[in-house]
Order: structure tokens, then sequence, then C-alpha cells
């Protein structure tokens, strides 16, 4: 009962994790939103006591069911190592703790919250770990996916699903998704639980909880035969059969091996009184402790979420067009700006710096293609701004909407209409008008930016107001109005470096 409980638990938990990252219409945010806001580390950033509270509560009265039913990596693992155990069964043996490495690398993990250095603790913090790989594997699969059943639906004259654009978001990032997966998935096909026990921050930070924890995976001694089915099947590789031991810093509560014991001599629960001198050897006994009933099974049932709704929708705005035509374009490349833009409601980055996870989630759900992640090492898998598939409308705040961790804050459309993200800089030379001519040799006539800007911030004024022939430039913008939406910036032709482009700021400011 315990192990159907907790898969069935493990299984929805998962499924929403992971459409979390996958939906690009939004609508799945209302329903699953909350399945990123339980995961530990956004929650202790975001400073989330509630949910600190309970997961505290639930490990001490629970053991570790966090990382066998909350955590997606963790979750992940189980899939991987269970295809294999359909192949070869019993296949895992007992090993002891490496202390040498786990509480290092948890050291490691605390320091680089502290600095900001976000790149690193997003390769260690295993939702965030998760989220680069669902976004950049992921995702490109089912919005491939999509555009095949609206192609499909398009033949026969249905539109009730529309396409998506499919791009590489960074080379840095799939490259550092790809590698994360091979690994994890390496490690939990040969070992189950390796990357849990020995690397994640998280799971050692809760084994400090669970070995304190109220109901616990006991053997009883009197019953054991010592055959070793519960260590050939503990993919957390913590029970010791020979001495009769089971390392609950280490124990996920999966039920395994309470499942494969037909000696009944595994429980979880309270120890009965007849394992009283096993728990001492574990230094877990509860002295005192009388109890002779075996623990009521109901008692290992535990609920941790109510049932959850999907419901998806098809109906959305498709990405709209802006001057477009039908010959082919070059393809327009990220300028080399001084200082990245963050997205408005993150304050400052310093901010996004100090609370962001990189789990990729606002750049998963961003409606326009405007957030990827870093390249750059200081702020490593970090979600930028760029705005060459698309500008951050005004109407727009989802990525503030299902940011866990508080880097985002909630922003209104008001709020954001006058929230100063960034400033356009204009470049002489890369201008259309500047550098071609018509025909009859008078400049090129553009003025995209200045039509596109949402605050009117650009003014076009002749470059030299001497000469009669002198092109039409985006020669004046107004500081004061401009908030870095980068309009401008996107809809610029030249190419492959727009002549307009955003600076970010390294503090926002209203206007």
């Amino acid at each position: 009962m315990l192990k159907k409980i907790r898969r069935i638990l493990a299984a929805l938990c998962f499924i929403a994790v992971t459409l979390l990252f996958l939906d690009f219409t939004g609508t799945l945010h209302h329903w699953l939103g909350w399945t990123a806001k339980v995961q530990l580390v956004p929650a202790i950033l975001a400073m989330n006591f509630v949910v600190i509270a309970v997961l505290a509560v639930i490990t001490l009265i629970f053991g570790r069911i966090y990382c066998s039913v909350i955590c997606p990596l963790g979750v992940m693992q189980d899939i991987i190592s269970w295809i294999h155990s359909k192949r070869k069964k019993n296949r895992f043996t007992y090993s002891k703790e490496l202390k040498w490495l786990r509480y290092p690398v948890l050291v490691v993990f605390i320091i680089a919250i502290v600095l900001g250095i976000v790149g690193l603790m997003a390769i260690l913090e295993p939702y965030s770990t998760f989220g680069i790989i669902a976004t950049n594997l992921l995702q490109p699969v089912y919005q491939w996916a999509n555009n095949g059943i609206a192609a499909i639906a398009e033949h026969f004259n249905s539109y009730s699903v529309y396409t998506t654009e499919v791009w590489i978001k960074s080379t840095a990032s799939i490259a550092t998704a790809i590698t994360l997966f091979a690994v994890i998935a390496f490690l939990a096909w040969r070992g189950g639980r390796t990357w849990c026990n020995t690397i994640c921050p998280v799971g050692t930070f809760l084994s400090f909880i669970a070995r304190f924890s109220l109901l616990k995976v006991h053997i009883d001694g009197d019953k054991c035969i010592k055959c070793g089915m519960c260590t050939r099947n503990c993919k957390a590789s913590c029970i010791n059969h020979e001495d009769g031991t089971v390392d609950h810093s280490r124990c996920v509560t999966c039920g395994n091996c309470i499942e494969k014991c037909h000696k009944d001599a595994i429980y979880y629960g309270r120890p009965r009184k007849s394992s009283l001198a096993t728990a001492t050897a574990e230094q877990t006994a509860t002295a005192g402790d009388d109890t002779t009933q075996q623990v009521d099974k109901s008692k290992r049932a535990f609920l941790i979420g109510s049932g959850i709704a999907i419901a998806t929708t098809a109906m959305a705005q498709g990405k709209k067009k802006v001057d477009g035509g039908l010959a082919a374009i070059q393809e327009k490349q990220m300028p080399k700006r001084k200082r990245a833009i963050t997205p408005p409601g993150s304050i400052s980055a310093r901010n996004m710096a100090h609370h962001c996870v990189a789990c990729q989630l606002c750049v998963a759900e961003c409606p326009n293609n405007v957030l990827q992640p870093s390249s750059d090492l200081e702020t490593f898998m970090q979600p930028i701004m760029s705005y060459e598939r698309g500008y951050c409308r005004p109407e727009c705040t989802r990525c503030s909407q299902v940011c866990p961790a508080g880097a985002i804050k909630p922003i209104t459309v008001e709020d954001k209409s006058s929230t100063k993200i960034g400033k356009a800089v204009w470049t002489h030379f890369l201008c259309i008008p500047t550098k071609d001519k018509t025909e009859d040799g008078n400049p090129v006539a553009c003025g995209n930016c200045a039509r596109h800007c949402p605050t009117q911030a650009i003014t076009m004024m002749p470059l030299n107001e001497n000469d009669e022939k002198s092109p039409i430039v985006p020669l004046v913008i107004d500081d004061n109005k401009c908030i870095g939406c980068g309009a401008c910036e996107h809809v610029c032709p030249a190419r492959p470096v727009a002549a307009i482009h955003v600076e970010g700021l390294e503090d926002h400011r209203t206007i």
C-alpha cells in the first residue's frame, strides 16, 4: 500500500511539473503553478515560510518523501532506474554514506546561494536541474509534436491547435541540459539514487531532518533471515541486511524493500518492541516505547496534496509578424550589451542573482520568445532578455506570475508599463537610412523603431539639419519615456545586428 500510494502521488506531481514546463500557452499555470512553489529551494529564496514549515513537518513525520514524491528530478531518476530494473532485477548493494562528498557539496551550494553564483546553484539544485532539462530537451519535442498535430488539423480545416516557433534557446543551455541528463541518467541506471545521496544538496539537507522522523523503515530482527532481498532492491543503497540497519538519512521511503520482503521483516512506522535493540544500534531507538502492536496499515498511507485538475487549451493568439515580406532575410544576432537586461519585476540584477534558481520556467512560459538562458559565466543559466524573436509586450506579465523563487516579483500591467528595465541606444553606422540609398540617390526611408515604440520615446529627425537630403534617423531617444521593452530593436530591419538596441539597467526604476 505504501509503495502504491507513493507511486501515484509521485506520478501526479511529476506529470504536473513537467506539463508546467512544456506548456507554452500559459494556461496550465493557473492549475499547476503551485507545483513549482512547493519546491524547497525556491520556497526558501522566496521566503515562503508556510511551504518551508509544511515540508519540514512532512519530513519529520514521514521521512524524505519529498525526494521520492515532490522532487521532479528524483522521480525522473526513479523512472530511469525502474526501466533498468525490468531487465536486471535485484541489482543494488549496500554502500556507506559518502560524507566526504555530500557535506562539502552542501557547503558549496550554500556559498553559491549567498554569493549569488546562479550557474553553480542551478546545476546542483534538483528542481532547477530538471527545469533546464525540461525546457531545453523536452519542450522542443513537445512543440514539434504540437506543430505536427496543428498541420494535420489544418488539413481538415480545423484551427483549434496553432503552431508555435521551436528554437534553441542557447548553445550553452542545451549543452548543459544534455550533459546533466546524461550524467544523472547514467547514475540512475547504474545505482538508482546515487545522485540524490551523494551530490544533491537538498537531499543532504533533508537527511538531517529525516534522521529524527517519526515514521521510518525498520527491520524486525526476529523475522529477518538475512536473505538480502531488501538490500538488493534498495535504490538508495541504505539497507545493510547483514547487521539489520537502515541509514534513515538516505532512505527516501520508496517502499521497495517492504514489497520484496517475504517474511514481513521490514515495516514502515514506529519501531516494534522486538526491534528496539536493532533500533538502538541504528541510533534511532525510542527508549521506553512499549508499543507491541504492529503499526496500522492506514498510517502508512500519507497524503501530501489534493487531486490535480489538468486542463489544457489551444486557444491563444499566434505570434504576430511585423513588417514581413516574401524575401528571405538574414537571421538577426544578439548585440553585445554592456549590461544584460533582466525582466520587469526583477527589481535589479542583484535581486536576480540572489533569488533566481535558474529553473527556466519563465523562459519556457515566455509567449514572446524574449527570455533565454544566459551563456555568460557571471549569470550562467539565469534568464536574460533579448529581442531577436520578439519584444517584451507591456501587457504581458507571465514571467512574474510563474516565478516560484521571488526573483521576478508579481507585477501588474500598469506597473510594467512604467517600469524602466533598460534604455535604447542608436548606432549610427548600422542604421539603414545612413548606409543605403534608393536608385535616385536619396537615403532609404525607414522609421520602424519610431512607429512601433509603445511609449513614443523615439523621434525621427534629419541627421544634418542643413542638408535637405540628409537621412531621417532616430536621433532623439527620450530617456524619460523609454522603458527598454525592445520593440525598436526587434523591428529594426538592419542585419545581422540591429541599429538600435537596448542596454540593461543595474537597478530598475519607475518613470
